[in-house]
């Protein structure tokens, strides 16, 4: 499963990834039951590739905040996106200290969390992602 082809649906719940594309519509799968659906151009998609967070020095991208996630988790899941907004806030300035808080919202952070548990949950590794980025630098 490669971070890059992982896709967020407007309107529909979970994540996707990318199985092919046709002239008018994505395929995507279901990390979650595997289903299958097609994508069509009226419907918004975000790639979660290109999705960063505020910080108070530049933006961060969410792949690293995945990882800097599953560091303090030690690759397991994350607390549950449905507790309060002060455990969620508390437990994401321990995971990005510099994070913008008045530009990053609390509906921000649970969407933030309950994606990085849909990925442990689908067996997404992101120390091995780090491999292969350090790998293609060089």
């Amino acid at each position: 499963m490669e971070f890059s082809k992982i896709i967020s649906v407007t309107g529909k719940p979970g994540l996707f990834q990318v199985i092919s594309q046709s002239k008018n519509a994505i395929i995507a799968e279901n990390l979650t039951d595997n289903k299958r659906l097609a994508i069509n151009a009226t419907q918004n998609v975000s790639l979660l590739e290109n999705i960063a967070i505020y910080t108070y020095e530049e933006d961060m991208p969410l792949l690293d905040v995945f990882k800097a996630i599953s560091e303090k988790t030690e690759g397991k899941k994350a607390i549950s996106h449905k507790e309060s907004g002060n455990k969620l806030s508390a437990f994401f300035a321990e995971v990005l200290p510099n994070y913008d808080d008045e530009r990053v919202y609390t509906s921000n952070i649970k969407k933030v969390i309950q994606w990085f548990n849909l990925l442990i949950d689908a067996g997404f590794d992101f120390s091995k992602t780090e491999e292969t980025a350090s790998n293609e630098e060089e």
